[in-house]
C-alpha cells in the first residue's frame, strides 16, 4: 500500500467512498444528511483532484484499488482584523473503505498530511468531526487532535 496525491483515475474509487462517508452522517444524523449521495460528481472531483490548492490524498493497494482518501484545503486570514494571517491545513474528508479497516490506513494518510503541511509549512492542521461519528472522533484524538472550538446547535 502507498499513499499518493490522487490522479483522475482514482475518481471512481473516491466516489465509492464518498457514499461511504454520507451513509455514516445519514445514520448519525438522517435529519440533515439524505444518503447514499456523494459529496462531489465525477466532474467536480476531476477540478478538484486539478486544484494544487485542495490536495486529495489517497492510500491504494498493489493493483491500485483506492483504500482510503484524505481531502485537504489551505486556508488562511490574511489582514483580518482579529485573526493572525498563519496557513491552515483543513483536512475537509478523511475517509478509510469499510472493507479495509484495522489496517492503519487511516494513521497512513493522516501521517502523510501532516508530512505534506510540515513540507509547505502549514502552522497548523484543522478538521471538523460530527458528535454522531464517536470512532472518528476516537481517530483524530490518538493522531493528536484537540478540540479547537465547539459547534453547537438547538433543533427547533
Amino acid at each position: 500500500m502507498i499513499v499518493r496525491r490522487a490522479q483522475k483515475d482514482d475518481i471512481p474509487g473516491i466516489l465509492e467512498l464518498l457514499v461511504q462517508v454520507d451513509m455514516v452522517h445519514h445514520r448519525g444524523r438522517p435529519d440533515i444528511f439524505k444518503g447514499p449521495a456523494t459529496k462531489y460528481d465525477a466532474a467536480e472531483l476531476d477540478a478538484i483532484l486539478a486544484d494544487d490548492s485542495s490536495p486529495v490524498f489517497v492510500c491504494v493497494d498493489d493493483d491500485g484499488a483506492v483504500l482510503g482518501h484524505a481531502f485537504c484545503i489551505h486556508k488562511q486570514e490574511i489582514n483580518n482584523n482579529v485573526l493572525t494571517d498563519i496557513r491552515t491545513l483543513y483536512v475537509d474528508d478523511i475517509c478509510v473503505d469499510e472493507n479495509a479497516r484495522g489496517q492503519h490506513i487511516g494513521k497512513m494518510l493522516f501521517d502523510h498530511v501532516r508530512s505534506y503541511a510540515l513540507a509547505q509549512g502549514f502552522y497548523n492542521i484543522t478538521l471538523n468531526v460530527w458528535s454522531c461519528n464517536p470512532g472518528a472522533m476516537s481517530f483524530y484524538e490518538k493522531m493528536g487532535f484537540v478540540p479547537q472550538k465547539v459547534g453547537m446547535e438547538m433543533i427547533i
